[in-house]
């Protein structure tokens, strides 16, 4: 199946890009844990889904236990996991509390680029077939995420860039317009 957009224009008046148009990714539905292990079992394995769900609880509490001592976590081909903080700044270093400036806590990931799984935004363009939503005729209803993010369901776009403040991205992205 392939990836479905739908084209969007920028209704933030204060925005450089107000009134231009732009992609997202629409997500048709979010496969519980449960369903992916079943899926994964479903694979010619000879581990039934039980098993694959035990093993992947493990592997998941795993990777939270070695974030949470300051490790970046590779997953195999697919990318890493690492931990990164937000806070809010001081004039002086001797001024920065832990406790008072630390607002959160994020868990990012970094996709792989190696030449086995190249999951860079580019190499992950090549590799997806896209559909306009339009184009279905009205067939199509989106399930709500759980994140309450409406038909981009917390998936990132098809060739991801950075936010309107530019943190941490590449490239140049439309803002949000939810």
């Amino acid at each position: 199946m392939p990836v479905l957009v739908k084209v969007k224009q920028n209704k933030i008046p204060k925005s450089k890009a107000f009134g231009k148009w732009y992609g997202h990714v629409v997500t048709t539905k979010t496969m519980s844990y449960q369903e992916l292990c079943k899926h994964m079992s479903e694979h010619n394995s000879i581990y039934g889904p039980d098993v694959c769900l035990g093993i992947a609880n493990k592997l998941q509490n795993c990777i939270l236990e070695q974030l949470l001592e300051g490790k970046k976590v590779q997953f195999g081909e697919l990318g890493t996991f690492y931990l990164t903080v937000k806070s809010t700044g001081t004039e002086k270093e001797n001024d920065f509390s832990l406790g008072v400036n630390i607002r959160g806590l994020q868990l990012c990931f970094s996709p792989s680029r190696t030449d086995v799984n190249n999951l860079s935004s580019r190499m992950l363009k090549q590799r997806a077939s896209f559909m306009n939503v339009k184009d279905l005729g009205g067939s199509l209803t989106p399930n709500p995420s759980p994140t309450g993010e409406g038909d981009q369901g917390g998936n990132p776009s098809p060739a991801p860039s950075p936010s309107p403040s530019g943190e941490g991205n590449q490239g140049g992205e439309e803002p949000d317009m939810d």
